[in-house]
């Protein structure tokens, strides 16, 4: 018997021997427009779970207290059904296609340990001779890999009256317009629907940016600005950050976040600002940024060592904020530099090292979507 025979045949005993009430899920067929799935004994329909995930539309399908029989099981279902052992105790059927139609689910009135989904029209199915060999067929197909439905909203920091840090006679907000249209541009590139909080010299409240990010369901919200420091450590301090939402103890982030909060919190008093804040850093949004975070930081840094020698990488960090604070969804702050550096003001302002910061923050956001999407799935 082949290694991998021996291997799946064990998990299934092991199976067996941890959870002895388990289903087993012996045969799964798409027939006159239906995925059949066969049980081993009497199934009862509370078992099921169904739900539906966006960006792209799927129908999901979880049996509790199931496994599958064999490794043969999820072959030959098509290119619209994936199936898989998503837990020891949980089978879970993903469903693509569907489009003005909402999927049927029963279980046959004369057979208890049966269940049927209708599949969305004109859903094809390989023959089952082309399905000799186990394939990977729980990675989802390049189709419903497309990205024109993550939409993400770039806001391009300050604006209008709000010049926002200065240094060389070179403005902060010029500046971060300039590398916000050029993600605008390598995002599309993608596939990604972009939304631009401004795509000129205006200024927008804060409330406003987050606002927009929500009213567009954005997939991620990334604002973009560059750092600052006093005249004495212009010399010294420099390097590339990113930050998420999250309360600190480190005074230099505290100081970043209150430069960049100074302009839109006037006549709000601590208090308030604390009350609004503590109020959005317990849900699952603050994970996801921190992630988002990591993989934008990286990639920026990346590009930029390919090109630019001794560019430092300031990390990923966290600080409160107000920009971050509205936003329902991941969202991060990209510091792309410090403007208050001879040097790196003068790489800022250079149009190849705005096009590679920009290459990185798509390539961040490709990569965190991309991995949030196979978290979500299977």
């Amino acid at each position: 018997m082949p290694k991998h025979s021996r291997i799946f045949l064990l998990v299934l005993l092991l199976n067996t021997l941890l959870f002895p009430g388990v289903t087993s899920l012996q045969k799964a067929i798409v027939k006159k427009g239906e995925l059949c799935l066969f049980f081993s004994k009497s199934f009862n329909e509370s078992n099921v779970n169904h739900f539906t995930l966006k960006s792209p539309h799927r129908e999901i399908y979880d049996f509790k207290n199931t496994r599958m029989a064999h490794k043969r099981v999820p072959l030959g279902l098509g290119p619209n059904v994936r199936l898989a052992q998503y837990k020891p105790n949980t089978v879970r059927v993903v469903i693509t296609g569907y489009r003005s139609s909402k999927p049927i689910a029963y279980q046959p009135f004369f057979s208890n340990n049966e269940y049927h989904i209708s599949l969305p029209k004109n859903s094809s199915v390989l023959p089952a001779k082309r399905y000799k060999k186990p394939t990977k067929l729980i990675q989802e197909p390049k189709s419903v890999r497309s990205n024109k439905y993550d939409l993400v909203v770039i806001d391009a920091g300050h604006g209008g009256h709000d010049s926002g840090a200065i240094g060389g006679g070179k403005k902060e907000k010029d500046l971060v317009l300039q590398i916000a249209k050029k993600l605008e541009k390598q995002l599309k590139q993608r596939g990604y629907p972009v939304h631009m909080t401004r795509k000129k010299d205006r200024f927008l409240k804060l409330p406003e940016r987050t606002k927009i990010a929500d009213k567009k369901n954005a997939v991620a919200f990334i604002s973009i600005h560059a750092n600052s420091v006093p005249k004495r450590k212009q010399n010294k301090i420099q390097g590339v950050e990113t930050f998420f939402l999250q309360k600190t103890r480190d005074a230099r982030s505290q100081r970043i976040a209150e430069r960049e909060n100074r302009s839109v919190l006037k006549g709000m008093n601590k208090l308030s600002r604390n009350v609004v804040i503590d109020s959005v850093l317990s849900g699952p949004k603050i994970v996801q940024s921190n992630k988002l975070a990591i993989d934008v930081q990286r990639r920026i840094m990346t590009n930029l060592h390919t090109r630019y020698k001794g560019v430092k990488d300031g990390g990923v960090r966290h600080a409160p904020f107000w920009v971050l604070v509205g936003a329902s969804r991941p969202s991060i702050l990209v510091e792309v530099g410090y403007i208050s550096h001879p040097k790196e003001r003068k790489r800022l302002f250079t149009p190849r090292y705005q096009e590679l910061i920009a290459k990185g923050i798509a390539e961040g956001v490709d990569i965190y979507l991309n991995n949030r999407k196979k978290e979500i799935d299977l």
